[in-house]
């Protein structure tokens, strides 16, 4: 049971996402921006998708999904969640900002004969340029939704028989989190949690079903180890010569798993899903 706190779980999932911001004093100092996506790492799950048997998140969809049905896939990257889903899927509605992802997108759904309509934007704003499919997914995408309520009841009303997110159980970068205490002093949260998300959708009503387990071992990461390392670099907001010393503080996390290189640790996912 959700602890009483006189804070609404929506306000809670709110200002616990915000406090992930990072200080003006380091990003005054970054080389880069520490925002945005390589898409490499997303074009590795997409290709494989469907070609390996379903993970838990899929088979929710798949449960619900009619032959030739269709499915939206908001925050889509390349597709990995949506080309999951084919066969039966016949067409794919994919919403992202990148507009590289959504033509790798259409790319992979051009190979295995399905069609995909594409929207480039920011979900929910652009929601009124789609039509409702017979399964929304969205994958990995609620950790950067501040304002869980109006997204989620924007992929609701799109969904004529169900809704499944998947997401990890705890903050996707929170395993950095000894990182950023050993090259920047900084102290950083552990808070929100899948756990968070649920009360959340709970207290909008939602009848949220939940599964938790291990990630799948599906590839993700870089057939380069430099590449790995030059990604958590700009996440970190560290400069290309501190790269050997994040390679040392990395340790074992740096590994290769499947051909690719990854720091991500293995972790949990969760999927919930929802009827509408």
């Amino acid at each position: 049971m959700k602890p009483t706190t006189g804070v609404s779980a929506l306000q809670e999932w709110a200002d616990a996402l915000d406090s992930w911001a990072i200080p003006d004093a380091i990003m005054a100092k970054a080389p880069e921006s520490p925002w945005g996506f390589v898409i490499e790492p997303f074009l590795h799950r997409a290709a494989r998708a469907g070609k390996t048997p379903p993970s838990r998140s899929a088979k929710r969809a798949l449960e619900t999904l009619p032959e030739d049905g269709s499915v939206l896939d908001v925050g889509s990257g390349a597709g990995a969640a949506s080309l999951a889903l084919v066969p039966p899927a016949a067409g794919i509605t994919a919403v992202d900002p990148s507009k590289e992802m959504l033509e790798e997108l259409r790319r992979l759904a051009a190979a295995r004969g399905v069609r995909a309509d594409t929207v480039s934007g920011a979900w929910p704003n652009c929601a009124a340029q789609v039509e409702p499919a017979d399964v929304v997914v969205c994958h990995h995408v609620l950790y950067n939704i501040p304002q869980l309520e109006p997204f989620v009841r924007a992929l609701t009303a799109k969904a004529r028989r169900r809704v499944v997110v998947e997401l990890t159980s705890r903050h996707p970068t929170a395993w950095m989190n000894d990182l950023w205490m050993h090259f920047h002093g900084l102290r950083r949260p552990e808070r929100p949690t899948a756990d968070d998300a649920e009360h959340a959708l709970r207290e909008m009503g939602v009848d949220v079903h939940r599964e938790e387990g291990p990630r799948p071992s599906d590839p993700d990461g870089f057939a380069r180890p430099e590449d790995e390392v030059a990604f958590i670099r700009k996440r970190l907001c560290l400069r290309p010569e501190q790269d050997a010393e994040l390679i040392q503080a990395l340790g074992s996390r740096l590994r290769q798993r499947e051909g690719l290189w990854t720091a991500h640790p293995d972790g949990d996912v969760v999927t919930m899903w929802w009827n509408p």
